[in-house]
């Protein structure tokens, strides 16, 4: 899963894909209605590769959350970000039991569960390029320690 091409643009919801790029503008797709718009760099624009989590100990890749959620939810959708505070904090526990509660905000679950639902509603979330690298990597170490 790439998260460096799904972006989200301050002052627009929901997600986009990054189409196109020059030096003036970008064009995005919107997840939402597949419609196309051009951003400019005056618009505030962020990378979901670049987003985190805080947690009591350290910050957390979203691309990390993501996949929790996905696995907690064998594949499925997450909790409805219209759901209240209390169902939001119970299930945001249940996917990052240490999540920094004084720096992870409900709007910010909200947003979450929302991108979540909406890359797995778009099939961008594809984690085994990931669980195959994973698997090289432990057989390489494997290797070594036997050497």
């Amino acid at each position: 899963m790439d998260l460096k091409k799904i972006l989200t643009i301050s002052g627009k919801p929901g997600l986009f894909q990054l189409i196109a790029q020059s030096k003036e503008r970008i064009i995005v797709e919107s997840l939402i209605d597949k419609s196309r718009i051009p951003v400019y760099p005056t618009n505030k624009v962020s990378s979901l590769e670049d987003i985190s989590i805080f947690t009591n100990s350290e910050e957390v890749p979203l691309k990390d959350v993501l996949r929790k959620i996905f696995t907690i939810e064998n594949g499925g959708k997450a909790i409805d970000p219209k759901s209240d505070n209390a169902a939001l904090k119970k299930y945001m526990s249940s996917i990052l039991p240490d999540y920094d509660q004084t720096k992870v905000y409900v709007s910010d679950m909200k947003k979450l569960f929302s991108w979540y639902n909406s890359l797995l509603e778009n099939n961008l979330l594809s984690f085994t390029e990931e669980e195959k690298e994973e698997a090289k990597m432990k057989k390489e170490n494997t290797t070594t320690e036997k050497e």
